[in-house]
């Protein structure tokens, strides 16, 4: 015998609670309904899923794997539905994308609108992350898919291409290098390099394109880093240094907050891949694939 859905669904209700009441509540059953379906499930699996205290519900390491499966299947089970629902319609009902931050508000304002008018049925549902946080929630089915950027390591992961998103070298106005025609990534080491902090992929894209190690000021030290695109050119404004920006946000207007100058880089290729990313084996490939050329146009 199997485990049913209506029991992987309490499962995950009761951790989400923390408690058979509540959980009961989220499911729409009466509490000793949802405790009989706990312990049918227990009874399936041939060991506990919970630890019943006063404090409340705590997971097994059985409960642990079980939820982990559950939630996979689950995922997969709302997919089988919203597919069956929308057959035949693109891009129709229900669509979870992730964006990361340095995507998100330079690429989705002309995005959106577009997306609306093609697909007037379409229910998206927008989560900005960083890039390892987005791929690990495609892997475990909470998203649909994922707008990134390249390089990254993408095993059981497929995507489709958007648009080659060029890196450009960002100064103060009154900076030495601003009176150039280009940067070097040399000339940029040299100088205080500020960069977003660990975890933005942009970081690491900006230092690969560029050939460059991680930074450091002049005594050795680890210089200040921004947690977002907006901060990164106020410090920059302000003199605190030299970054790299991403073509797509210079053309949003991001550099007209600060007084910076902008110059490109005398590098082969300095840019990052924007793609649109779904997990190996989803049945939303082809909508991912859709995605990706309407995001084109934009």
């Amino acid at each position: 015998m199997l485990p049913t859905i209506r029991q992987l669904q309490y499962l995950k209700l009761l951790a989400e609670h923390g408690a058979f009441g509540k959980a009961a509540e989220a499911a729409h059953v009466t509490q000793p309904t949802l405790s009989a379906g706990i312990q049918e499930l227990e009874r399936t699996l041939g060991a506990p899923v919970v630890d019943r205290a006063r404090t409340g519900v705590i997971l097994t390491p059985v409960g642990e794997e079980a939820l982990r499966r559950a939630t996979v299947i689950l995922n997969e089970a709302e997919e089988l539905v919203e597919a069956a629902k929308n057959a035949g319609q693109p891009l129709t009902g229900r669509f979870r994308l992730g964006v990361i931050p340095t995507i998100a508000p330079f690429l989705l304002p002309g995005a959106l609108p577009l997306l609306r008018q093609r697909f007037p049925k379409l229910k998206l549902f927008l989560r900005e992350d960083l890039t390892q946080r987005l791929i690990a929630q495609l892997k475990a089915g909470r998203l649909d898919a994922a707008l990134i950027a390249l390089p990254f390591d993408m095993g059981g992961l497929e995507w489709a291409h958007v648009a080659d998103d060029e890196l450009l070298a960002a100064l103060p106005a009154d900076h030495p290098l601003a009176k150039l025609a280009s940067a070097s990534p040399e000339a940029m080491e040299r100088e205080n390099l500020i960069l977003l902090e660990d975890g933005h992929c942009l970081r690491e894209h900006a230092l690969s394109a560029c050939k460059l190690g991680p930074p450091k000021t002049s005594n050795g030290e680890e210089p200040f880093t921004a947690t977002s695109l907006p901060t990164l050119v106020q410090m920059v404004g302000s003199g605190l240094g030299v970054t790299f920006l991403p073509r797509m946000a210079v053309s949003a207007g991001l550099d007209k907050a600060a007084d910076v100058a902008i110059r490109p880089i005398d590098a082969e290729h300095p840019s990052r891949e924007i793609v649109v990313a779904w997990r190996s084996g989803s049945n939303r490939r082809a909508e991912g694939r859709l995605l990706a050329e309407v995001l084109k146009e934009v």
